[in-house]
């Protein structure tokens, strides 16, 4: 059965982790839907490079931290933060592609 990462995750986010990368966040409501998808093994750097348009050796890591029940996705930022061009520059808008995500489990 398809579900979507929204019914399944508490708190999507994105960050900036220095002024070069950007973080992801998925914290997912429960134990069972985080280790539902994390054994799913549907969230990829492809499926990640697919949402942004980029390559899948863009995605610098996935790390899953089963402590909080959640996801980090590690990629570098397109522009750095503050540079000229820079329209996001807390990183803090850039989560709205996951939001389309759906697991078939």
């Amino acid at each position: 059965m398809k579900q979507s990462i929204v019914s399944l995750a508490q708190v999507i986010r994105s960050k900036n982790a220095g002024p070069y990368e950007l973080v992801l966040d998925i914290l997912f409501k429960t134990k069972e839907n985080y280790e539902r998808v994390k054994s799913s093994g549907q969230l990829t750097p492809e499926l990640i490079a697919r949402l942004y348009h980029v390559e899948p050796n863009f995605i610098h890591r996935i790390v899953w931290f089963d402590p909080s029940n959640a996801v980090k996705i590690v990629m570098p930022r397109d522009i750095i933060s503050g540079n000229v061009g820079d329209n996001d520059v807390y990183g803090a808008q850039q989560h709205a592609p996951l939001l389309s995500i759906h697991f078939d489990i």
